[in-house]
């Protein structure tokens, strides 16, 4: 295995073209980096879509409702969905939607965070403040750069696996 300096507040998210090694910022945002280890733990992100991913901008994931590639996958609903926890309040901080970065997707509602996430192609400094950042990826950001593009894909690329590597 790997050496990650934090192995429990890092995750390893498998796609098509190899490992994405992510990590999260427990000091920054303890419910949002809870709430994707949860997740990861109990399988929730594998096979779920990359539903909205935008070229220059950010690929958005996450919709454990409905994005799911492999179980009742849809299209059309997917990214309007979440997990059956409950919604997470803002944790926002100093730290920039820089490129890698990890950020909470949520409605306009700043407290309405709960599975979705997205992942910043460059610096998104107009996000700064406004969305929850609570990771940050170290390794694999050229798999990440591959993702299809779309809103939605018209054939749309997945996490195959999401895993703590504490775990893996």
């Amino acid at each position: 295995m790997a050496e990650y300096k934090d192995p429990e507040n890092t995750i390893l998210m498998e796609l098509k073209d190899g490992t994405v090694v992510i990590e999260l910022l427990p000091d920054v945002a303890p419910k949002h980096v809870e709430r994707m280890k949860e997740l990861a733990r109990a399988g929730a992100y594998d096979n779920v879509a990359f539903h909205r991913v935008i070229d220059g901008f950010m690929a958005q994931t996450g919709d454990v409702a409905h994005a799911n590639m492999e179980k009742d996958y849809n299209p059309g609903r997917a990214g309007t969905g979440g997990s059956d926890l409950p919604d997470l309040p803002a944790e926002f901080s100093k730290v920039p939607h820089a490129r890698g970065s990890l950020g909470a997707a949520r409605s306009a509602n700043p407290n309405s965070a709960n599975s979705q996430f997205f992942i910043n192609f460059k610096d998104n400094d107009f996000l700064n403040g406004q969305y929850t950042v609570y990771g940050q990826v170290v390794e694999g950001m050229q798999f990440v750069d591959a993702i299809a593009r779309g809103e939605p894909p018209a054939n749309p690329d997945r996490m195959i696996s999401v895993k703590v590597a504490a775990d893996a």
